[in-house]
């Protein structure tokens, strides 16, 4: 199993950023995805995920803010993240049917 997320980087306060991960050697589609952040000697925290039905949740801090989709088809998840804040800098993470790929850094200026 591969999951190659993308699209992290520095952005300015009130900024947004997409982020993408492409998985590949599972079937992507009916599994439980989502999105974690984690930072350097913590627990990753969940942002935002699908459940098997497809129903999606979020962290309190980012309701409003960030937006969970996918491409069943490309086997891609997204994660729209607008009105960024400093606090949302963080190492972000993909997680599809249990596997988790490497994360893609998100660095937001005040």
């Amino acid at each position: 199993v591969q999951l190659q997320a993308s699209g992290g980087g520095l952005v300015r306060a009130g900024g947004s950023l997409r982020l993408s991960c492409e998985a590949s050697g599972i079937i992507f589609s009916g599994n439980v995805m989502g999105w974690y952040r984690q930072a350097p000697g913590k627990q990753p925290d969940l942002v935002a995920s699908f459940s098997h039905g497809g129903l999606t949740d979020y962290a309190d801090s980012v309701k409003g803010r960030f937006t969970i989709s996918r491409d069943n088809a490309k086997q891609t998840l997204y994660l729209d993240m607008d009105n960024l804040k400093s606090e949302d800098t963080d190492v972000y993470y993909c997680s599809v049917g249990g596997h988790r790929g490497r994360g893609t850094l998100v660095t937001v200026s005040s």
